[in-house]
């Protein structure tokens, strides 16, 4: 159903902080009809729920981000894609996010930070002095800017990735936006079979031995997330918390 359906049901309120105006209980109402779903159906029923110009999409073109896009662009080819791109990315995960969109025919549209902060990042080497503000003036800034043109956020995040991620729910209120976290539940098993099926192509890094990817001054080669920001505290850049 439509968000005018979904008021009609009594289960929007006007007091919520987000874009859509949907209180605590109308979450909870969507996480309960989307959880016995598969992730597929979800992401289906999403546009169904909600108006597709209201959604947004995001993609970080790392280690198997292939594997969400071929999923979008089989449901939804004319979606855009934003690519948050911190000016701090592999020269390989450039051509990468070039290649995925010459292969699935996507629309990808970059988000930059403002020269200035980036420059400032630039000459305090705020990735090693100060890595939050870092990822907050070349990621979340950048990102914070577009959501307010929308409604929902389409997250391709999986519960085994950081025990953060396994904490998370289906439906979420992140500042001031729905936060769709579709694949929670989606296991690393499921994913690689699902890759290997449709023969995706994995970022080149893989190879190398980087799972996780982001920019390369915050990224060596390691298991799971253990490559990124080591010697830190540090486990998200913030985006999704």
């Amino acid at each position: 159903m439509k968000t005018a359906e979904i008021a009609s049901a009594n289960i929007i309120s006007r007091v919520g902080s987000n874009n859509l105006g949907l209180s605590k209980e109308a979450i909870e109402k969507l996480n309960q009809e989307y959880l016995p779903l598969h992730f597929e159906e979800r992401i289906r029923r999403v546009y169904q729920d909600f108006e597709p110009q209201d959604i947004l999409v995001t993609s970080s073109f790392a280690a198997t981000s292939a594997y969400f896009l071929h999923i979008i662009a089989g449901i939804r080819p004319e979606q855009v894609i934003h690519f948050v791109n911190t000016g701090y990315h592999f020269s390989e995960t450039l051509n990468y996010r070039d290649y995925l969109t010459e292969k699935y025919s996507l629309t990808v549209e970059d988000l930059t930070p403002d020269k200035h902060l980036h420059a400032y990042s630039q000459s305090e080497h705020l990735w090693e002095s100060d890595p939050d503000l870092c990822c907050s003036v070349n990621k979340i800034k950048p990102l914070e800017e577009v959501k307010s043109r929308y409604k929902v956020w389409i997250s391709s995040l999986m519960g085994w990735q950081s025990d953060h991620r396994a904490s998370l729910n289906i439906f979420e209120e992140r500042r001031g936006i729905i936060k769709f976290n579709p694949m929670l539940d989606v296991t690393k098993e499921e994913r690689d079979a699902y890759i290997a099926k449709h023969d995706l192509p994995f970022h080149p890094l893989v190879a190398e031995g980087y799972e996780s990817i982001g920019c390369s001054h915050c990224t060596v080669k390691g298991e799971g997330r253990a490559g990124r920001w080591q010697g830190k505290e540090k486990t998200e850049c913030g985006l999704h918390l």
